[in-house]
């Protein structure tokens, strides 16, 4: 039996784009998450006051963290 895990946060950002693409990297490795202050953010309206965060549970956080840097590498080198 699988001991309960909590959840950590992975990535918080007002940066849908890139939101998307690392729920999209999550789903394609198989790391299950959530989407946190999704709907908080909607209600702001179009602001974007407010970051929306990925959480994944602790045993998938080390694997979906080496995602998530690998894009931030990436976009930091795009934008040289």
């Amino acid at each position: 039996m699988r001991q309960e895990t909590g959840m950590k946060e992975l990535i918080r950002s007002n940066d849908l784009l890139l939101m998307s693409y690392v729920e999209s990297l999550l789903r394609q490795a198989g790391i299950p998450h959530e989407v946190a202050d999704e709907h908080t953010s909607a209600v702001v309206g179009l602001i974007n006051a407010l970051p929306r965060r990925i959480l994944v549970e602790d045993d998938d956080w080390r694997r979906a963290k080496e995602l998530v840097d690998a894009v931030q590498t990436d976009r930091r080198a795009a934008d040289v």
